[in-house]
Formats: C-alpha cells, sequence, structure tokens
C-alpha cells in the first residue's frame, strides 16, 4: 500500500556536495536519491517521510516512480508498505546507503545499524 511522498527540494548532486560536503561522516542525511541527476533534499521543504528510520527487515520499501515523459526532474520516491502495519509500530525502510567516497574504519561507526532485528547485518550501508 501506497503511504506517502517523499518530499523536498530537489537538488543536483554538485549542489548536494556544496551543501553538506562528503557524506562518510555524517551518520545521518534527508537526501534521497531519485536518479543519476537529482536528489530530494527532506531537510529543506521536506515531510515526516524524512524521519522514517532504518530497519535491516523493514515493513516499508521506497519504490522511484519515474515520469512517463522522461522529465527525470519529475521522478518521485513513494513510500510503500511491504505488509499490514500494526497500529503504533513504527515505519521502516532499509537505507541501503551508498557513500560518495570509501569511508575509514572510524567513519562506519556513524553508519552502524541499532534496529536489533535478528538478521540485522549492523549497517545502514548497502554492503554492510
Amino acid at each position: 500500500m501506497r503511504l506517502m511522498l517523499y518530499q523536498g527540494e530537489r537538488i543536483s548532486s554538485d549542489e548536494a556536495v556544496g551543501r553538506y560536503g562528503d557524506n562518510t561522516s555524517l551518520g545521518s542525511t534527508y537526501l534521497f536519491a531519485v536518479n543519476e541527476d537529482w536528489l530530494i533534499d527532506g531537510q529543506v521543504g521536506g515531510n515526516s517521510a524524512r524521519f522514517i528510520n532504518h530497519s535491516c527487515e523493514p515493513n516499508c520499501e521506497a519504490v522511484i516512480w519515474v515520469d512517463i515523459n522522461g522529465d527525470s526532474r519529475k521522478d518521485k520516491v513513494w513510500i510503500e508498505t511491504l505488509r499490514e502495519i500494526e497500529t503504533g509500530e513504527e515505519l521502516t525502510i532499509d537505507y541501503a546507503l551508498e557513500l560518495a567516497s570509501a569511508a575509514v574504519h572510524p567513519d562506519l561507526k556513524a553508519w552502524q545499524c541499532r534496529c536489533g532485528q535478528p538478521n540485522c547485518r549492523g549497517s545502514m550501508l548497502a554492503s554492510g
């Protein structure tokens, strides 16, 4: 079931680097890559979707909707459920983050996962 649209300001990768620098040591981000050209900055004009936490066993997923007319600036990210959500249950997605550059070991602590799921991979990064 479709829950909500991930909203925020559309920016290019270059603008994201200009705003936030290299993301290898942040440990938190509200940037969502929509395609190769555009990201959504949920910190600027974003909605509550930016507060959905990571889990290695999520109950939701982010689905990229591609503009049928080929305008990559209009591509969207929808948050959809993977199963029925119980009342009061936290919404989660698997961030599967990819860093702009290789992180050194101490920086990886910023991306540590604490979801507590039995199959937790220990990281919010795609290759944990």
